[in-house]
């Protein structure tokens, strides 16, 4: 499966995307999509909330918090 094969290449530290703007290249396809969307400046992700727009699902997952004021991290210390 192709989680399988993603999940070797964390173990073997092949890099099989290569970013053709830029040369960068990812373990993971998900990494270089997002790659591609920087280098596109493409923010298809926006806030229900303010409008402000992102490049990935998980940037605007994280922008969220400030609306909801969930800090989903604690410092162990």
């Amino acid at each position: 499966s192709s989680f399988l094969n993603a999940h070797h290449c964390i173990h073997t530290r092949e890099k099989l995307y290569s970013c053709g703007d830029c040369g960068k290249r990812f373990a993971i396809r998900s990494q270089l999509r997002s790659r591609r969307l920087n280098h596109s400046r493409e923010k298809p992700y926006s806030c229900g909330d303010c409008g402000k727009r992102f490049a990935t699902s998980s940037l605007l997952n994280a922008h969220h918090c400030i609306h909801t004021g969930v800090k989903p991290y604690s410092c162990g210390d």
